[in-house]
Parts: C-alpha cells; sequence; structure tokens
C-alpha cells in the first residue's frame, strides 16, 4: 500500500513509477500508467484544438461538428475535451431541448439552422437534427410523414450548407448493448450522475433492434459523399475521445499543425467512415 513518504522521498519520475510497480497490483499499475498517458496525449490534441480555433476565427470558417448515437455512447464527455480549453467567444455546444409548440408548426430545420456557426466559429452539436432520424420515430415523437419527409429532406439540407461552405463533421458514437447497461448501471450508482439516467434510455434497451433499424436506414439515405457519417468506437470511452479529435484535426491544414508533436491521423480500428460492410458494435 502506498504511503505519503512514497510520495515525498521520490526526486524522478523512473524512482516512483518502480515504487508503484512493486506496490500495487499489475492491473491498477497498468490503469494508473494508461490514465497518465492518456491525459498527456490528450493536453496535446487540444493544444492542436486550440490552433485549429484560431485558424477557423482568422479564416472566418463554419465547422459544424454533430456528435449523434446511443444513449450513454459518450458524446457527452467527447464535447467536454473538445471544449475544455477552447475560446468561447468563437465555439459554442449547442444542445436544443424538445421544440415549442410554435416550433413544432415551422419548419423542422428551422431551430438548428438559427443554431448553426457564424463566420470563424465551431459548433459543437451535443444531438442534432438527426433526432428525428432515429429517436423520434423509435419512441414514436413523430409519425410517418414527418419522419419521411426528413429523410428526403436532410440530404439536400446537408448539400445547401456544403455548397455554402459549412464545414460538417458527423460522428456516430457507437456503443454495444452489455458495455451501455454497465454505463447505466454505473449512472445509478453515482449521486452525482443519477440525473443523466431517464426513462427514454431505459426504453433506449428495449428497443435496442428498434434503434438499430431506423440507425441503419439513416445512414443508408443520409450518409453522402459530401456530408459522410464517421463511425467512432466508444466502448473504450478516453480512447474513443483522443481518435475522435484527430480526426477532426486531420480534416484541416491550419496554421501550425504539429507542433504538439503527436500523431493527428486517427486511429481506423476506432474510426471508421461508414460503409455497409464496416463492422458495428451496435447493431
Amino acid at each position: 500500500m502506498l504511503t505519503q513518504e512514497d510520495f515525498e522521498k521520490h526526486t524522478n519520475r523512473e524512482e516512483f513509477l518502480k515504487t508503484l510497480k512493486e506496490k500495487l497490483e499489475p492491473s491498477r499499475f497498468e490503469d494508473i500508467i494508461y490514465a497518465v498517458n492518456y491525459e498527456k496525449e490528450l493536453l496535446k490534441l487540444q493544444a492542436e484544438l486550440v490552433d485549429l480555433q484560431q485558424w477557423v476565427a482568422k479564416h472566418k470558417k463554419r465547422v459544424c461538428i454533430i456528435f449523434e448515437g446511443r444513449d450513454a455512447a459518450g458524446k457527452g464527455g467527447a464535447i467536454r475535451r473538445f471544449a475544455e480549453h477552447l475560446n468561447p467567444r468563437s465555439m459554442r455546444v449547442v444542445a436544443l431541448t424538445k421544440p415549442t409548440d410554435v416550433e413544432k408548426g415551422q419548419w423542422y430545420f428551422r431551430r438548428y439552422i438559427k443554431a448553426l456557426p457564424n463566420p470563424g466559429e465551431i459548433v459543437l452539436f451535443d444531438r442534432s437534427w438527426y433526432n428525428r432520424a432515429v429517436v423520434e420515430p423509435v419512441m414514436g415523437f413523430c409519425n410517418d410523414e414527418e419522419y419521411n419527409k426528413f429523410m428526403v429532406q436532410v440530404p439536400e439540407f446537408e448539400h445547401m450548407l456544403y455548397e455554402d461552405g459549412v464545414e460538417i463533421i458527423k460522428f456516430w458514437f457507437s456503443i454495444s448493448k452489455d458495455e451501455q447497461v454497465k454505463r447505466f448501471d454505473a449512472r445509478l450508482k453515482t449521486p452525482l450522475k443519477r440525473w443523466k439516467f431517464s426513462e427514454v434510455d431505459k426504453e433506449g434497451q428495449r428497443l435496442w433492434d428498434k434503434y438499430t433499424f431506423y440507425k441503419e436506414q439513416m445512414f443508408g439515405k443520409t450518409h453522402t459523399t459530401f456530408s459522410p457519417w464517421i463511425i467512432i468506437k466508444t466502448n473504450e470511452k478516453k480512447e474513443a475521445r483522443l481518435e475522435s479529435i484527430r480526426y477532426v484535426l486531420s480534416r484541416f491544414n491550419y496554421e501550425g499543425k504539429g507542433n504538439s508533436n503527436t500523431v493527428l491521423l486517427p486511429d481506423p480500428n476506432v474510426v471508421q467512415r461508414y460503409h455497409r460492410m464496416v463492422k458495428q458494435i451496435d447493431n
């Protein structure tokens, strides 16, 4: 067991690591080393994100990053790491609540259009207009006519954004059914996270196959060359955060790129462009 003396007597990293290895179980030691390396790598990638943001602001680019996926797939945690060190003056996180009665009578995309990035801005969507592609039909929050109209219009909507110069990155955070159950259980056992669990989450497990059906319909009809779906395997949350940041960084040739001296290309075992033959863990 580690003591206060163990922390005070060492003057260099190597000696301290040697003591840790001697006193801790191998699995615990490996977990600590993994966590330390993860934090170091995350800081390097976040520094690159700061450089990217400055380039976006300078050149008046408009960047829209969409985070979609099943509940507990790690979207919120990834968004927090993306946003942690960015300048809030030119970055926003958008997580719209359910539409008002007035909004329900408007064109579906209108309230999302108002949240799109302005010149020089990065916007992170914690769920997006794709609510209508999966969550709403699964939970009965829209009718068939509304769903079918959306599926026809969304590629045209995104093509207009593309032609107008908006950079859209669409992430699907993919989690296995067993891992989702583990995360739900962890939320229920943790008072500070219990608010994250809702009846909709519970229904998500029961309606897993229905979610899969609508997810595949969404991919098949809205994955385009100008706005592709990027699948992130998220059973390992920390890995998913790092690799999703790498993917975004790999998309742009910003000034100062690579100054952090770390890998900026995502791991193809974690990050994959959607294709019908790609094996997904949340089917």
